[in-house]
């Protein structure tokens, strides 16, 4: 049963049940106290109440933030993600109370973000968000429902198939010459990635320990499927590591990804190419690998996918040469 009594200019209500502890709350009309106590009673009778009383002590933003420091650390690709979270800490929904957080607002925030960034972004931020509410849930009794689950997901736009042309790629190179630059380490990594079709990630984590001249392998310890994979290198490969600039210790490419991704950028634009990115050379590199290895099951365990299907988007033949073989 529910008590409501006035406190001044305010009512108190009180809901009394076996098995749980009282639930208090203040309104300042009797007939909101009134609904605000049958609402309770009945999501009790139900089974469906939730304790809104942790959610109501903190913001979207206060969650974000003890997810970068108490969940983040021990999770691959931390330090991305982090930098991520760290921009949608910073923006308007962050200051949300996660009592008050609908999915309303998720999906105005949805759409906001569309008119600034790719589908694909906002889908990546859709489930970081989704992530951290569902830990606060499991871990440290925020009990609400989860409004991300029941926004509809932008749809996902066609996958690229861009592919660099040897044309293209002497311009790159050309703006990529390490003399007179800071950074020397940009053109081998292009023309790494093109030899291997590694990520950027998995490039960038590489150590020369890693490397095995005499076998003529990479081995990557930690890739995006979870699984160690060692890649072969071509006599090109071999070559670009031999004459490589050497750091003293560490990565083999001493670049934080947001430096590397800026560098390649400037570098594309001084070269007058148009809509390349830096993981545009993996499906370059994997196109390439295909004239080479025609067996499916050899290219896939060079490139580390897991079915054909995923395969097929990252090699893009040329319908000419096709014709060609065709007769």
């Amino acid at each position: 049963m529910a008590s409501i009594r006035q406190q001044g200019s305010s009512w108190q209500t009180r809901v009394r049940r076996k098995g749980y502890p009282d639930i208090t709350k203040s309104f300042n009309t009797r007939k909101d106290a009134e609904r605000w106590a049958r609402s309770v009673e009945t999501s009790l009778d139900r089974g469906t109440y939730i304790d809104p009383t942790e959610a109501e002590k903190v913001t979207l933003g206060d969650l974000i933030g003890r997810y970068i420091k108490e969940a983040l650390p021990s999770m691959k690709g931390y330090v991305d993600d982090s930098y991520r979270l760290k921009a949608i800490q910073r923006r308007d929904i962050a200051k949300i109370n996660m009592a008050r957080l609908s999915s309303v607002q998720i999906a105005s925030y949805r759409d906001e973000r569309l008119t600034k960034v790719a589908p694909n972004t906002v889908i990546r931020e859709l489930a970081y968000l989704s992530s951290v509410i569902n830990h606060a849930r499991r871990e440290w009794g925020i009990n609400i429902l989860n409004p991300v689950q029941m926004v509809k997901k932008p749809q996902m736009p066609k996958g690229r198939d861009r592919v660099i042309t040897e044309e293209e790629l002497k311009r790159l190179l050309d703006q990529l010459e390490p003399k007179g630059r800071r950074n020397v380490w940009m053109k081998s990594l292009v023309l790494l990635a093109l030899e291997t079709g590694m990520r950027r990630g998995e490039l960038l984590r590489l150590q020369w320990t890693d490397i095995s001249l005499q076998k003529r392998t990479a081995t990557l310890w930690e890739t995006k499927n979870g699984e160690r994979r060692i890649v072969p290198l071509s006599s090109k490969a071999l070559e670009v590591l031999l004459f490589m600039p050497r750091s003293l210790s560490g990565p083999m490419f001493p670049l934080k990804a947001a430096a590397q991704e800026k560098a390649f950028r400037e570098a594309v634009k001084r070269a007058g190419i148009n809509d390349l990115r830096f993981h545009d050379l993996r499906h370059s590199a994997i196109t390439r690998m295909a004239k080479k290895l025609p067996n499916l099951i050899e290219l896939a365990s060079v490139s580390g996918h897991k079915s054909l299907r995923m395969l097929q988007r990252y090699y893009h033949p040329d319908p000419l040469e096709l014709a060609m073989k065709l007769g």
